[in-house]
């Protein structure tokens, strides 16, 4: 017997989510319009890797992102943080580890687990490539109309928020709230 969500005669208000059913044309054209703006920002990311000292691939760069806004875990839970399997999250753990940016040491509350975090090597190239994808992505921004830029905060966060992201910390090491 499925489960079905109780219906209701209303409509849904504009901040909550739909429920994917009958295919929409507008829900379509976002998809397309945030492919499109992906393609820009991971052009952004690896150019901000490039000019780091280490040579670091993008899955290397989002697991030391994931430890930085996430705090120290597990490999199980980093695996699934970056949605591969714990295996291929330990390769990934040596290389950063053998570099300097990864440190492992038993959890204090089951010393049986091993509990990843980064070093302050990893704190700076996190630091540094951020900073980079900070001013060229400010450099995009300045470009776009003033007037068009308040719809974007607003269409980025909730997106942030529907794909479970902490929200980016603001230039001065703060959040930046929603």
């Amino acid at each position: 017997m499925s489960k079905r969500a109780p219906t209701t005669d209303r409509p849904p208000r504009a901040d909550e989510p739909e429920d994917g059913g009958a295919h929409d044309d507008a829900a379509d054209e976002v998809v397309t319009a945030v492919l499109t703006a992906s393609r820009l920002l991971v052009a952004v990311s690896a150019r901000s890797l490039a000019s780091v000292e280490e040579t670091l691939t993008l899955p290397q760069f989002r697991m030391l992102v994931v430890l930085d806004t996430r705090g120290p875990m597990n490999i199980s839970r980093l695996g699934e943080h970056l949605d591969v399997i714990p295996s291929t999250a330990m390769r990934m753990v040596d290389r950063l580890a053998t570099a300097g940016m990864l440190d492992r040491a038993p959890s204090p509350a089951n010393r049986r687990e091993i509990l990843i975090s980064l070093t302050e090597a990893g704190r700076r190239v996190v630091g540094e490539a951020t900073e980079r994808r900070r001013a060229e992505i400010a450099r995009i921004v300045a470009g776009m109309p003033r007037t068009q830029r308040g719809g974007l905060i607003e269409a980025l966060q909730a997106f942030a928020r529907a794909g479970d992201e902490p929200l980016a910390e603001g230039r001065r090491g703060t959040d930046v709230g929603w």
